[in-house]
């Protein structure tokens, strides 16, 4: 059986998101989903300690074999846009440390990803998620779900299941997909 471990990060420094996947042939199913919280921490550099040890405890813990982050978007704030950048800079130093390949998507490719929809909500995201691989509680905050969404977004870039084929509407996509209907 051909499987690997895809970890997905949504970087935060008050809350920094985290989902893992299992791909065993082409199919997923959820290993674990997270959030690493610092929002306590007061020191900017002390955030950044705290989140590469979690993400080399995480990374000991389930030997992912890949990882997906998202990409910090650019906002107002150019401050908290450089802070974060940071944390997801020492996200992937992590991930390098360890020789794993990373991935980067934007949050805009992630949502199209597992909605459909580019300016998908949160609750959105976390919904389709949590049909597509069987969870039963969504999390009181969505940064763990958004971690996971850019582990699905990964396996469906490198399976190109997304964008593969054009479809002209619901009836063509559900005709060439009949097992993905649902009764």
């Amino acid at each position: 059986m051909n499987s690997k471990i895809i970890l997905g990060i949504d970087p935060g420094t008050n809350i920094m998101g985290y989902g893992l996947i299992i791909v065993e042939d082409k199919k997923i199913s959820l290993l674990d989903f997270g959030e690493i919280n610092m929002s306590k921490i007061k020191d900017h550099s002390l955030k950044l300690d705290k989140v590469y040890k979690s993400i080399i405890e995480i990374i000991e813990l389930h030997k992912p074999d890949e990882i997906a982050i998202e990409a910090p978007f650019f906002g107002k704030n150019v401050q908290s846009m450089l802070k974060l950048g940071r944390a997801q800079g020492v996200a992937m130093a992590a991930g390098i440390s360890r020789q794993i390949p990373i991935k980067e998507y934007s949050p805009k490719k992630i949502k199209m990803a597992i909605t459909g929809n580019g300016n998908s909500s949160k609750e959105q995201v976390a919904k389709m998620l949590q049909s597509i691989l069987k969870f039963k509680e969504l999390p009181k905050k969505l940064d763990s779900t958004d971690g996971l969404a850019a582990a699905v977004c990964h396996f469906y870039n490198e399976n190109n299941v997304v964008g593969s084929e054009k479809y002209s509407g619901w009836n063509s996509f559900l005709k060439s997909n009949p097992d993905r209907l649902k009764n």
